[in-house]
Protein backbone atom coordinates (compact mmCIF):
# COMPACT_ATOMS: atom_id res chain seq x y z
CA UNK A 1 0.00 0.00 0.00
CA UNK A 2 1.35 3.44 -0.89
CA UNK A 3 2.11 5.55 2.14
CA UNK A 4 0.62 8.97 2.81
CA UNK A 5 3.81 10.35 4.38
CA UNK A 6 5.97 12.30 1.93
CA UNK A 7 9.41 11.19 0.81
CA UNK A 8 12.44 13.12 1.96
CA UNK A 9 14.16 15.43 -0.53
CA UNK A 10 16.93 12.85 -0.99
CA UNK A 11 14.43 10.04 -1.60
CA UNK A 12 12.54 12.12 -4.17
CA UNK A 13 15.78 12.91 -5.98
CA UNK A 14 16.91 9.28 -5.96
CA UNK A 15 13.60 7.88 -7.14
CA UNK A 16 13.26 10.49 -9.89
CA UNK A 17 16.81 9.80 -11.10
CA UNK A 18 16.39 6.02 -11.08
CA UNK A 19 12.99 6.21 -12.80
CA UNK A 20 14.55 8.41 -15.49
CA UNK A 21 17.49 6.02 -15.85
CA UNK A 22 15.17 3.02 -16.13
CA UNK A 23 12.91 4.75 -18.64
CA UNK A 24 15.89 5.77 -20.82
CA UNK A 25 17.00 2.16 -21.06
CA UNK A 26 13.56 0.72 -21.72
CA UNK A 27 12.82 3.46 -24.25
CA UNK A 28 15.94 2.41 -26.13
CA UNK A 29 14.86 -1.24 -26.16
CA UNK A 30 11.24 -0.55 -27.14
CA UNK A 31 11.85 1.99 -29.92
CA UNK A 32 13.00 -0.71 -32.33
CA UNK A 33 9.80 -2.73 -31.82
CA UNK A 34 7.56 -0.86 -34.33
CA UNK A 35 10.45 -0.35 -36.80
CA UNK A 36 12.54 -3.46 -37.35
CA UNK A 37 10.00 -5.36 -39.45
CA UNK A 38 9.82 -2.41 -41.88
CA UNK A 39 13.33 -0.98 -42.03
CA UNK A 40 15.37 -4.19 -41.66
CA UNK A 41 13.49 -5.84 -44.54
CA UNK A 42 15.75 -3.92 -46.99
CA UNK A 43 19.02 -4.97 -45.34
CA UNK A 44 21.40 -7.83 -46.12
CA UNK A 45 20.34 -11.17 -44.67
CA UNK A 46 16.74 -10.06 -44.18
CA UNK A 47 14.23 -12.84 -43.67
CA UNK A 48 11.22 -13.17 -41.36
CA UNK A 49 13.22 -15.48 -39.10
CA UNK A 50 16.22 -13.14 -38.81
CA UNK A 51 14.00 -10.11 -38.25
CA UNK A 52 12.20 -12.05 -35.52
CA UNK A 53 15.54 -12.97 -33.94
CA UNK A 54 16.62 -9.31 -34.08
CA UNK A 55 13.34 -8.23 -32.46
CA UNK A 56 13.67 -10.65 -29.56
CA UNK A 57 17.45 -11.04 -29.19
CA UNK A 58 17.62 -8.65 -26.23
CA UNK A 59 15.20 -10.90 -24.36
CA UNK A 60 17.54 -13.92 -24.43
CA UNK A 61 20.51 -12.14 -22.85
CA UNK A 62 18.31 -10.16 -20.48
CA UNK A 63 16.64 -13.34 -19.23
CA UNK A 64 19.99 -15.09 -18.85
CA UNK A 65 21.85 -12.33 -17.01
CA UNK A 66 19.43 -10.23 -14.97
CA UNK A 67 19.38 -12.45 -11.85
CA UNK A 68 23.18 -13.16 -11.91
CA UNK A 69 23.93 -9.44 -12.33
CA UNK A 70 21.61 -8.70 -9.41
CA UNK A 71 23.65 -11.13 -7.30
CA UNK A 72 26.87 -9.51 -8.56
CA UNK A 73 25.59 -6.11 -7.41
CA UNK A 74 25.21 -7.59 -3.92
CA UNK A 75 28.93 -8.44 -3.99
CA UNK A 76 30.61 -5.46 -5.66
CA UNK A 77 27.99 -2.73 -5.29
CA UNK A 78 25.05 -1.45 -7.32
CA UNK A 79 26.65 1.44 -9.19
CA UNK A 80 29.53 -0.52 -10.80
CA UNK A 81 27.07 -3.11 -12.14
CA UNK A 82 24.66 -0.43 -13.39
CA UNK A 83 27.47 1.50 -15.09
CA UNK A 84 28.83 -1.68 -16.66
CA UNK A 85 25.37 -2.65 -17.89
CA UNK A 86 24.83 0.78 -19.43
CA UNK A 87 28.25 0.57 -21.12
CA UNK A 88 27.20 -2.73 -22.68
CA UNK A 89 23.95 -1.10 -23.78
CA UNK A 90 25.91 1.72 -25.46
CA UNK A 91 28.13 -0.83 -27.21
CA UNK A 92 25.12 -2.80 -28.45
CA UNK A 93 23.42 0.36 -29.69
CA UNK A 94 26.53 1.44 -31.62
CA UNK A 95 26.89 -2.03 -33.16
CA UNK A 96 23.25 -1.92 -34.29
CA UNK A 97 23.56 1.67 -35.58
CA UNK A 98 26.54 0.73 -37.76
CA UNK A 99 25.04 -2.56 -38.94
CA UNK A 100 24.63 -3.33 -42.64
CA UNK A 101 22.85 -6.64 -42.07
CA UNK A 102 20.05 -7.99 -39.90
CA UNK A 103 22.46 -10.46 -38.30
CA UNK A 104 24.63 -7.61 -36.97
CA UNK A 105 21.52 -5.83 -35.65
CA UNK A 106 20.64 -9.04 -33.80
CA UNK A 107 24.13 -9.05 -32.24
CA UNK A 108 23.68 -5.42 -31.20
CA UNK A 109 20.29 -6.14 -29.68
CA UNK A 110 21.73 -9.09 -27.76
CA UNK A 111 24.46 -6.81 -26.37
CA UNK A 112 21.82 -4.29 -25.36
CA UNK A 113 20.01 -6.98 -23.40
CA UNK A 114 23.26 -8.17 -21.79
CA UNK A 115 23.31 -4.91 -19.86
CA UNK A 116 20.63 -6.39 -17.63
CA UNK A 117 20.47 -3.84 -14.81
CA UNK A 118 16.79 -4.02 -13.87
CA UNK A 119 17.37 -5.88 -10.62
CA UNK A 120 20.33 -3.70 -9.66
CA UNK A 121 18.34 -0.49 -10.23
CA UNK A 122 15.48 -1.75 -8.08
CA UNK A 123 17.94 -2.85 -5.37
CA UNK A 124 19.64 0.57 -5.38
CA UNK A 125 16.23 2.22 -5.00
CA UNK A 126 15.61 -0.03 -1.99
CA UNK A 127 19.06 0.79 -0.54
CA UNK A 128 18.40 4.53 -0.71
CA UNK A 129 14.77 4.69 0.49
CA UNK A 130 13.19 3.89 3.81
CA UNK A 131 11.10 0.76 4.17
CA UNK A 132 8.01 2.96 4.52
CA UNK A 133 8.64 4.61 1.12
CA UNK A 134 9.89 1.54 -0.74
CA UNK A 135 6.57 0.51 -2.26
CA UNK A 136 6.03 4.05 -3.52
CA UNK A 137 9.52 4.10 -5.06
CA UNK A 138 8.95 0.80 -6.85
CA UNK A 139 5.58 2.02 -8.13
CA UNK A 140 7.12 5.18 -9.60
CA UNK A 141 9.82 3.16 -11.38
CA UNK A 142 7.19 0.70 -12.60
CA UNK A 143 5.07 3.52 -14.05
CA UNK A 144 8.13 4.75 -15.94
CA UNK A 145 8.28 1.43 -17.80
CA UNK A 146 4.72 1.77 -19.08
CA UNK A 147 5.35 5.37 -20.14
CA UNK A 148 8.52 4.29 -21.94
CA UNK A 149 6.59 1.75 -24.00
CA UNK A 150 4.04 4.37 -25.06
CA UNK A 151 6.71 6.96 -25.87
CA UNK A 152 8.75 4.41 -27.82
CA UNK A 153 5.89 3.70 -30.22
CA UNK A 154 5.68 7.42 -30.99
CA UNK A 155 9.32 8.53 -30.81
CA UNK A 156 10.71 5.52 -32.69
CA UNK A 157 8.81 6.21 -35.96
CA UNK A 158 9.52 9.95 -35.65
CA UNK A 159 13.27 9.36 -35.33
CA UNK A 160 13.31 6.78 -38.12
CA UNK A 161 11.47 9.19 -40.42
CA UNK A 162 14.30 11.67 -39.87
CA UNK A 163 17.36 9.43 -39.98
CA UNK A 164 16.35 5.83 -40.58
CA UNK A 165 16.85 2.89 -38.25
CA UNK A 166 20.44 3.96 -37.51
CA UNK A 167 19.20 7.22 -35.97
CA UNK A 168 17.08 5.25 -33.51
CA UNK A 169 20.05 3.21 -32.33
CA UNK A 170 22.28 6.30 -32.07
CA UNK A 171 19.61 7.88 -29.91
CA UNK A 172 19.47 4.81 -27.67
CA UNK A 173 23.25 5.02 -27.26
CA UNK A 174 22.97 8.71 -26.33
CA UNK A 175 20.23 7.95 -23.79
CA UNK A 176 22.40 5.27 -22.18
CA UNK A 177 25.35 7.70 -21.93
CA UNK A 178 23.00 10.21 -20.31
CA UNK A 179 21.94 7.43 -17.94
CA UNK A 180 25.57 6.89 -16.96
CA UNK A 181 25.88 10.59 -16.17
CA UNK A 182 22.77 10.34 -13.97
CA UNK A 183 24.32 7.44 -12.05
CA UNK A 184 27.64 9.22 -11.56
CA UNK A 185 26.34 12.70 -10.76
CA UNK A 186 22.75 12.37 -9.59
CA UNK A 187 22.67 9.29 -7.37
CA UNK A 188 24.61 8.99 -4.10
CA UNK A 189 26.45 5.83 -3.14
CA UNK A 190 24.82 3.61 -0.57
CA UNK A 191 25.63 0.67 1.62
CA UNK A 192 24.57 -2.52 -0.14
CA UNK A 193 21.84 -4.23 1.85
CA UNK A 194 19.66 -7.30 1.49
CA UNK A 195 15.96 -6.73 0.81
CA UNK A 196 13.29 -9.41 0.79
CA UNK A 197 11.23 -7.40 -1.70
CA UNK A 198 14.10 -6.96 -4.19
CA UNK A 199 16.54 -9.49 -5.61
CA UNK A 200 16.39 -13.25 -5.96
CA UNK A 201 17.24 -15.47 -3.00
CA UNK A 202 18.71 -18.84 -3.98
CA UNK A 203 16.92 -20.56 -1.12
CA UNK A 204 13.53 -19.34 -2.34
CA UNK A 205 13.72 -20.64 -5.92
CA UNK A 206 12.17 -24.04 -5.22
CA UNK A 207 9.07 -22.82 -3.31
CA UNK A 208 8.50 -19.94 -5.76
CA UNK A 209 8.75 -22.21 -8.80
CA UNK A 210 6.44 -24.77 -7.16
CA UNK A 211 3.67 -22.30 -6.31
CA UNK A 212 0.69 -22.93 -8.66
CA UNK A 213 -0.56 -19.33 -8.88
CA UNK A 214 2.94 -17.99 -9.53
CA UNK A 215 3.41 -20.66 -12.20
CA UNK A 216 0.32 -19.36 -13.98
CA UNK A 217 1.38 -15.73 -13.68
CA UNK A 218 4.89 -16.53 -14.96
CA UNK A 219 3.34 -18.41 -17.86
CA UNK A 220 1.05 -15.44 -18.48
CA UNK A 221 3.85 -12.90 -18.80
CA UNK A 222 5.82 -15.31 -21.02
CA UNK A 223 2.85 -15.69 -23.37
CA UNK A 224 2.06 -11.95 -23.28
CA UNK A 225 5.52 -11.03 -24.53
CA UNK A 226 5.59 -14.02 -26.88
CA UNK A 227 2.44 -12.70 -28.59
CA UNK A 228 3.51 -9.05 -28.42
CA UNK A 229 6.88 -9.62 -30.09
CA UNK A 230 5.50 -12.05 -32.68
CA UNK A 231 2.71 -9.64 -33.60
CA UNK A 232 5.13 -6.80 -34.32
CA UNK A 233 6.49 -8.80 -37.23
CA UNK A 234 3.23 -7.84 -38.97
CA UNK A 235 1.59 -4.86 -37.21
CA UNK A 236 3.85 -2.21 -38.83
CA UNK A 237 3.25 -3.72 -42.28
CA UNK A 238 -0.52 -3.68 -41.69
CA UNK A 239 -0.38 0.01 -40.77
CA UNK A 240 1.66 0.75 -43.90
CA UNK A 241 -0.24 -1.55 -46.27
CA UNK A 242 -3.83 -2.09 -45.20
CA UNK A 243 -4.21 1.31 -43.53
CA UNK A 244 -2.20 3.16 -46.16
CA UNK A 245 -0.07 5.12 -43.68
CA UNK A 246 3.54 5.74 -44.82
CA UNK A 247 6.18 4.50 -42.40
CA UNK A 248 7.36 7.99 -41.47
CA UNK A 249 3.82 8.80 -40.25
CA UNK A 250 3.13 5.72 -38.11
CA UNK A 251 3.37 7.81 -34.95
CA UNK A 252 0.14 9.50 -36.05
CA UNK A 253 -1.57 6.12 -35.73
CA UNK A 254 0.08 5.05 -32.48
CA UNK A 255 -0.57 8.32 -30.62
CA UNK A 256 -4.41 8.32 -30.68
CA UNK A 257 -4.53 4.54 -30.35
CA UNK A 258 -2.41 4.61 -27.19
CA UNK A 259 -4.49 7.44 -25.67
CA UNK A 260 -7.72 5.53 -26.34
CA UNK A 261 -6.20 2.29 -25.02
CA UNK A 262 -5.23 3.98 -21.75
CA UNK A 263 -8.82 5.15 -21.34
CA UNK A 264 -9.98 1.65 -22.23
CA UNK A 265 -8.04 0.26 -19.28
CA UNK A 266 -10.35 2.00 -16.80
CA UNK A 267 -13.30 -0.44 -16.93
CA UNK A 268 -10.87 -3.36 -16.73
CA UNK A 269 -9.19 -1.87 -13.67
CA UNK A 270 -12.60 -1.29 -12.03
CA UNK A 271 -13.59 -4.88 -12.76
CA UNK A 272 -10.31 -6.14 -11.33
CA UNK A 273 -10.18 -4.04 -8.18
CA UNK A 274 -13.87 -4.14 -7.20
CA UNK A 275 -15.14 -7.43 -5.88
CA UNK A 276 -11.89 -9.30 -6.47
CA UNK A 277 -12.62 -10.06 -10.13
CA UNK A 278 -9.04 -9.89 -11.37
CA UNK A 279 -9.31 -13.40 -12.80
CA UNK A 280 -12.27 -12.39 -14.99
CA UNK A 281 -10.45 -9.23 -16.19
CA UNK A 282 -7.42 -11.37 -17.01
CA UNK A 283 -9.51 -13.77 -19.10
CA UNK A 284 -11.21 -10.92 -20.96
CA UNK A 285 -7.89 -9.37 -21.97
CA UNK A 286 -6.40 -12.73 -22.97
CA UNK A 287 -9.34 -13.12 -25.37
CA UNK A 288 -9.08 -9.49 -26.53
CA UNK A 289 -5.48 -9.86 -27.74
CA UNK A 290 -5.93 -12.60 -30.37
CA UNK A 291 -9.38 -11.32 -31.37
CA UNK A 292 -7.91 -7.88 -32.04
CA UNK A 293 -4.96 -9.35 -33.95
CA UNK A 294 -7.28 -11.51 -36.08
CA UNK A 295 -9.29 -8.41 -37.04
CA UNK A 296 -6.08 -6.50 -37.69
CA UNK A 297 -4.44 -9.19 -39.83
CA UNK A 298 -7.56 -10.07 -41.84
CA UNK A 299 -9.54 -6.82 -41.94
CA UNK A 300 -9.58 -4.15 -44.63
CA UNK A 301 -11.98 -1.54 -43.25
CA UNK A 302 -9.99 1.39 -41.80
CA UNK A 303 -12.33 1.92 -38.84
CA UNK A 304 -12.19 -1.79 -37.97
CA UNK A 305 -8.38 -1.72 -38.11
CA UNK A 306 -8.25 1.24 -35.72
CA UNK A 307 -10.65 -0.50 -33.34
CA UNK A 308 -8.51 -3.64 -33.52
CA UNK A 309 -5.36 -1.67 -32.67
CA UNK A 310 -7.13 0.01 -29.75
CA UNK A 311 -8.33 -3.36 -28.44
CA UNK A 312 -4.87 -4.90 -28.78
CA UNK A 313 -3.07 -2.10 -26.94
CA UNK A 314 -5.77 -1.86 -24.28
CA UNK A 315 -5.19 -5.54 -23.48
CA UNK A 316 -1.39 -5.18 -23.55
CA UNK A 317 -1.31 -2.07 -21.34
CA UNK A 318 -3.72 -3.59 -18.82
CA UNK A 319 -1.77 -6.85 -18.61
CA UNK A 320 1.58 -5.06 -18.24
CA UNK A 321 0.14 -3.21 -15.25
CA UNK A 322 -1.93 -6.00 -13.70
CA UNK A 323 0.38 -9.01 -13.85
CA UNK A 324 3.19 -7.64 -11.62
CA UNK A 325 0.54 -6.54 -9.11
CA UNK A 326 -0.93 -10.04 -9.07
CA UNK A 327 2.54 -11.53 -8.51
CA UNK A 328 3.07 -9.24 -5.50
CA UNK A 329 -0.32 -10.26 -4.05
CA UNK A 330 0.21 -13.96 -4.67
CA UNK A 331 3.72 -14.38 -3.28
CA UNK A 332 4.34 -15.72 0.21
CA UNK A 333 6.46 -14.13 2.95
CA UNK A 334 10.16 -13.54 2.13
CA UNK A 335 9.67 -14.58 -1.50
CA UNK A 336 8.73 -11.34 -3.23
CA UNK A 337 12.14 -10.47 -4.67
CA UNK A 338 12.67 -14.00 -5.96
CA UNK A 339 9.17 -14.18 -7.44
CA UNK A 340 9.58 -10.87 -9.28
CA UNK A 341 13.02 -11.90 -10.55
CA UNK A 342 11.68 -15.14 -11.99
CA UNK A 343 8.67 -13.27 -13.39
CA UNK A 344 10.94 -10.78 -15.22
CA UNK A 345 13.06 -13.64 -16.57
CA UNK A 346 9.94 -15.27 -18.02
CA UNK A 347 8.92 -11.92 -19.52
CA UNK A 348 12.18 -11.44 -21.42
CA UNK A 349 12.37 -15.08 -22.42
CA UNK A 350 8.89 -14.74 -23.92
CA UNK A 351 10.09 -11.83 -26.07
CA UNK A 352 12.97 -13.90 -27.45
CA UNK A 353 10.94 -17.04 -28.11
CA UNK A 354 8.07 -15.01 -29.59
CA UNK A 355 10.33 -13.16 -32.01
CA UNK A 356 12.22 -16.27 -33.08
CA UNK A 357 9.23 -18.61 -33.34
CA UNK A 358 7.06 -15.92 -34.93
CA UNK A 359 9.71 -15.21 -37.55
CA UNK A 360 10.12 -18.90 -38.33
CA UNK A 361 6.36 -19.46 -38.71
CA UNK A 362 5.80 -16.23 -40.66
CA UNK A 363 8.59 -17.10 -43.06
CA UNK A 364 7.30 -20.61 -43.74
CA UNK A 365 3.51 -20.26 -43.40
CA UNK A 366 2.85 -16.55 -44.00
CA UNK A 367 0.32 -14.33 -42.29
CA UNK A 368 -2.21 -17.11 -41.71
CA UNK A 369 0.44 -19.25 -40.03
CA UNK A 370 1.45 -16.41 -37.70
CA UNK A 371 -2.20 -15.80 -36.82
CA UNK A 372 -2.67 -19.48 -35.97
CA UNK A 373 0.45 -19.30 -33.79
CA UNK A 374 -1.01 -16.35 -31.88
CA UNK A 375 -4.38 -18.11 -31.51
CA UNK A 376 -2.65 -21.24 -30.22
CA UNK A 377 -0.69 -19.20 -27.66
CA UNK A 378 -3.92 -17.52 -26.51
CA UNK A 379 -5.68 -20.89 -26.21
CA UNK A 380 -2.81 -22.25 -24.08
CA UNK A 381 -2.98 -19.09 -21.97
CA UNK A 382 -6.70 -19.52 -21.31
CA UNK A 383 -6.17 -23.14 -20.29
CA UNK A 384 -3.37 -22.01 -17.98
CA UNK A 385 -5.40 -19.36 -16.13
CA UNK A 386 -8.93 -20.76 -16.31
CA UNK A 387 -8.95 -22.17 -12.79
CA UNK A 388 -6.71 -19.57 -11.20
CA UNK A 389 -7.89 -18.10 -7.90
CA UNK A 390 -9.76 -14.83 -8.49
CA UNK A 391 -7.91 -13.12 -5.61
CA UNK A 392 -4.50 -14.70 -4.93
CA UNK A 393 -3.57 -14.42 -1.26
CA UNK A 394 -0.43 -12.50 -0.32
CA UNK A 395 0.76 -14.62 2.56
CA UNK A 396 1.78 -18.06 1.76
CA UNK A 397 -0.76 -20.42 0.47
CA UNK A 398 -1.65 -18.89 -2.85
CA UNK A 399 -3.10 -21.78 -4.76
CA UNK A 400 -5.37 -22.61 -7.62
CA UNK A 401 -9.06 -22.77 -6.94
Amino acid sequence: MLTTNPMTALERRVVAALALLYSFRMLGLFMALPLLALYAADMLGASPLMIGVALGAYGATQALLQIPLGWLSDKIGRKPVILGGLALFVLGSVVAALADSVQVIAVGRALQGAGAISGSVMALAADLTSEEQRTKAMAVIGISIGLSFALALICGPLLAAWGGLAAVFWMTAALAVLGMAIVLLGIPSAETRSHESVGANRNMFRPVLADPVLQRLNGSVFLLHFMLTASFLVVPAVIEGSMGVPRDSHWQVYLPVLVISLLGMYPLLRLSERGGRSSLALKITVIMMPASLAALFLGSNILLLYIALCGFFTAVNYLEAALPSLVSKAVFAHGKGTALGIYATCQFLGAFVGGTTGGLVYGSAGLSGLLWLVLLAAALWLVLIWRMSPTPRSQGAASAA
